[in-house]
């Protein structure tokens, strides 16, 4: 993406209006041209990385499928992958539910560019969240407008790979972001 194009990007996605309208039409946008392309593409992932996160619902237990934006991780040791994930509900008040899912079931599966990867899930504090946080506004500036419009704290998860249980390909070439 060039800069300015990015720049636009970033400006029109910490507007409230954005907020209003992305939590409906980004996810349903998201699930189906994942699901059409066999997990290789997610539309949002034009503008940062994406991943289909599938956690248990904290009070069903059924299956959640939530297309989220991520933070790449260097490999952490062994030659494993880890992510971040951000709860930032577009600057929504609240935390998204799938925060929730990862709080009460941490194992948990992401499709990363047309592989299901299982991975852990872990709630950030303290002194390490603060050095991911900053991490993350570098990454994506727009952050900071949506913590600044909420009292909550955004929530992020640190996903990674557990161990023995590399990525398994779902038959397609690897595409996305």
């Amino acid at each position: 993406m060039t800069a300015v194009v990015e720049q636009l990007v970033q400006k029109v996605s910490s507007t409230r209006t954005f907020a209003k309208i992305a939590p409906y039409v980004v996810p349903a946008v998201d699930r189906a041209v994942h699901r059409i392309t066999g997990g290789r593409v997610l539309l949002s992932t034009r503008m940062l990385p994406g991943c289909v996160l599938t956690s248990t619902g904290a009070r069903s237990g059924l299956p959640r499928r939530t297309p989220l934006a991520c933070m790449p991780c260097e490999e952490t040791g062994a030659g494993r992958r880890a992510w971040v994930l951000i709860g930032s509900n577009f600057g929504r008040p609240g935390h998204p539910a799938w925060t929730a899912n990862l709080l009460a079931h941490p194992e948990a599966e992401i499709s990363w560019r047309g592989r299901d990867v299982p991975v852990r899930a872990r709630l950030l504090r303290g002194a390490e969240r603060e050095e991911v946080w900053a991490a993350v506004l570098r990454f994506w500036p727009p952050y900071a407008r949506y913590q600044a419009r909420v009292e909550r704290q955004i929530r992020l998860f640190r996903l990674d790979e557990r161990a023995g249980e590399g990525a398994q390909d779902t038959g397609g070439a690897e595409g996305g972001a």
